[in-house]
């Protein structure tokens, strides 16, 4: 333990103390909105209709959004796109406030909230480009790489954590439209943080190097490894089990007359799956990523079929809080193989790409599995849960792992190293 918490200390001086401060503060707002949302238009409307319309509208702006702005942050670098994205989104957020209090129609509800989604400036997934970037610059190895991520994954279980409680905090004590005003100004304040932070300008514009290479030798734009798109697709698939298991838990809840408890038992498993995405600097350097993913995998199947025969509280919070140890390692692995296996120019775009496709799959599942858990009971919510890890699985065993070469191009190895601490 001393060795893993050794590891993170090189972690923190590659950034310094105050960069995971307010990347932690800044992408507060992503946990927060989302749920925010949902109980202000809830409350003010008097429709869960119309909530869930403007919590899907948030939801599609971010899917899209994500990946624009990682490309134009590849392109232009962090800091001038992450300005411009965190004030654009404040005024956004504040926007959807103003409308929800002033009791507008559903469509001009959902109008306001799909720009509040679509700018959401990406912080977690720009901060895990600058920390690899920091330590490649120092030329640190693979361990400390994975490090890094693995820290950058335990601020976003954290974040995921606290800002639902945040959110529930200001909605019990006073009102929702507190919490998103909050959010707003975290947007504003640690947004801006963030992008005016030193570190910004180690992750170097595609622009600039362009602009510095002679045009009759400019090279063509990086292609993604075809790869890439199977990682993605196990992020979506993560995020099903997130929208399935957060259908199911409320559903049991509600049938047990305890609607309070939803919350508690999902903030549970994230905290399990904080220590669990801490944890990982414990895994021997020896075993590949590769192998990480396909381990990591079998142990999510293996840990939610349990949710299938789960039917009083006494047994939802172990079954849930032992599933949050399998989240982590199988979203932080996807991050490494993704990181080793993309273009250095596109980074950023891939980072939020994966962070677009959980968020996606999450809301496509809530809409689907919620509907199931209405009909058929907290079973066939659950169930969607187990299908998705079995898909993940599937995908795992089935698709080789990739490296990037320095010359640029990507070959097969199966052998990809896994990096000790990672994140």
């Amino acid at each position: 333990m001393t060795a893993v918490m050794a590891t993170y200390r090189r972690v923190l001086v590659l950034s310094g103390p105050m960069l995971p401060v307010v990347s932690f503060l800044g992408r507060l707002p992503t946990a927060m909105c989302q749920l925010g949302s949902l109980l202000l238009v809830a409350r003010t409307s008097g429709s869960l209709a119309t909530a869930g319309l403007v919590g899907g509208a948030l939801a599609a702006g971010q899917t899209v959004g994500g990946p624009l702005l990682g490309r134009l942050a590849d392109r232009y670098g962090q800091r001038p796109v992450v300005l411009v994205a965190c004030w654009f989104d404040a005024l956004a957020v504040a926007a959807l406030v103003a409308a929800a209090l002033a009791r507008a129609g559903a469509l001009p509800l959902a109008l306001t909230g799909l720009p509040a989604g679509a700018g959401v400036p990406q912080i977690g997934p720009l901060a895990r480009t600058r920390l690899v970037a920091l330590a490649r610059r120092a030329r640190a190895d693979d361990r400390l790489v994975n490090a890094a991520l693995s820290f950058e994954g335990t601020l976003d279980e954290m974040s995921f954590v606290l800002g639902p409680a945040l959110v529930g905090l200001s909605a019990t004590v006073a009102h929702p439209a507190v919490a998103l005003a909050l959010a707003a100004l975290l947007l504003a304040v640690c947004g801006s943080a963030f992008a005016l932070h030193p570190t910004a300008a180690v992750v170097r514009p595609a622009a600039v190097v362009r602009q510095a290479t002679d045009a009759r030798t400019r090279p063509p734009r990086a292609r993604m490894p075809r790869a890439v798109h199977g990682l993605r697709a196990s992020m979506a698939l993560q995020g099903v089990i997130f929208g399935a298991c957060q259908s199911g838990i409320t559903a049991l809840t509600e049938r047990l007359h305890q609607p309070a408890q939803a919350g508690l038992v999902y903030a549970a498993m994230g905290v399990m799956s904080a220590v669990a995405g801490l944890s990982l600097a414990l895994v021997p350097a020896r075993i590949t990523l590769p192998a990480r993913r396909r381990a990591a995998a079998a142990v999510l199947l293996v840990l939610c079929v349990p949710l299938l025969f789960v039917r009083s509280l006494g047994t939802l919070y172990p079954v849930v809080v032992v599933l949050g140890v399998a989240i982590a390692p199988h979203l932080i692995t996807i991050f490494g193989l993704t990181e080793r296996l993309v273009p250095a120019g596109r980074l950023a775009e891939s980072m939020a790409f994966l962070t677009s496709a959980v968020v996606g799959g999450q809301a496509l599942s809530l809409a689907a599995s919620g509907r199931l858990a209405e009909a058929h009971g907290p079973f066939a919510a659950f169930a969607v849960a187990v299908g998705a890890a079995a898909a993940i699985l599937a995908l795992a065993l089935g698709i080789p792992a990739r490296r990037r070469e320095a010359d640029g191009t990507v070959k097969t190895d199966p052998r990809l190293p896994c990096p000790a601490p990672r994140r």
